[in-house]
């Protein structure tokens, strides 16, 4: 649990919990909010179009228990306010349809737990959310013996990650069908 506040004076308690497969549904949701509102400071609506070519659920983290989903108490209901997880498999970003995944398992030993798929609800924004899942997932993999971990990022989540210590490994940008460029930057952080 975290707490953060709600630029009101009032403290949010924030849970969280593994998802679940019946959870696909409000983390798609919650993922396409996220992408189009979050993004928009940093990127033209073309290159938010290009983005979403390697974004979106990746089935695996759920079923590998690796997914978080982080919930709030809004007007009296559970509201999914975050998500995102950590991987134990090679895949560095992207979702079920992103091409060129590698799902075989990494060896703690000689490779680097993943950082994945991390989404804030933007009402949601600025309120530790992010933090917390990566707290989460660095635990969580430093708990299954990896010792460095690793990320794809986005330009518009570069500035937290290097905040929160990563560094970066490379820039990729590639064209995506709409001709705009997407650019994930690979960082790495010692656990």
């Amino acid at each position: 649990m975290s707490l953060s506040g709600n630029g009101c004076g009032a403290l949010t308690e924030f849970t969280h919990r593994l998802a679940e497969p019946a959870d696909v549904p409000a983390i798609v949701e919650l993922m396409q909010e996220s992408i189009a509102e979050n993004m928009k400071a940093y990127l033209s609506a073309a290159e938010i179009e290009a983005a979403r070519e390697t974004m979106g659920v990746d089935g695996t983290l759920i079923r590998d228990g690796t997914y978080f989903l982080i919930e709030a108490i809004e007007s009296g209901q559970t509201v999914l306010v975050g998500c995102g997880g950590w991987g134990k498999r090679k895949t560095l970003y992207g979702g079920d349809h992103t091409a060129g995944r590698d799902d075989s398992l990494s060896d703690p030993n000689v490779d680097a737990a993943r950082i994945r798929a991390m989404y804030t609800h933007p009402a949601w924004a600025r309120r530790g959310i992010g933090s917390l899942l990566l707290d989460l997932g660095e635990a969580a993999a430093r708990n299954a013996g990896f010792r460095i971990i690793e990320l794809g990022s986005t330009l518009p989540g570069e500035p937290f990650y290097l905040a929160r210590g990563y560094k970066e490994v490379s820039r990729d940008t590639q064209i995506a069908a709409n001709g705009a460029a997407n650019v994930v930057i690979k960082m790495r952080k010692d656990l």
